[in-house]
């Protein structure tokens, strides 16, 4: 799932490091993230959306979801 999340930290001069710690994950993660090798569980894509004061669409590009 493509992601802002690199754009969005670097906007707010984040490292992966504070980033991770500020939502309560390893730094491993935030990597994982940001290279699309990871999808985000609701809980944690609701903290990154909420930690940068956005909405979860406007940090996670759901256009390749299925619908039902």
């Amino acid at each position: 799932m493509k992601t802002r999340i690199q754009e969005l930290r670097k906007m707010h001069k984040l490292s992966q490091e504070e980033l991770a710690i500020a939502v309560g994950v390893t730094r491993q993660t935030i990597i994982s993230l940001e290279r699309e090798k990871y999808t985000a569980s609701l809980v944690l894509a609701y903290k990154i959306a909420r930690f940068f004061g956005v909405k979860i669409e406007e940090v996670f590009d759901f256009s390749d979801v299925e619908e039902i």
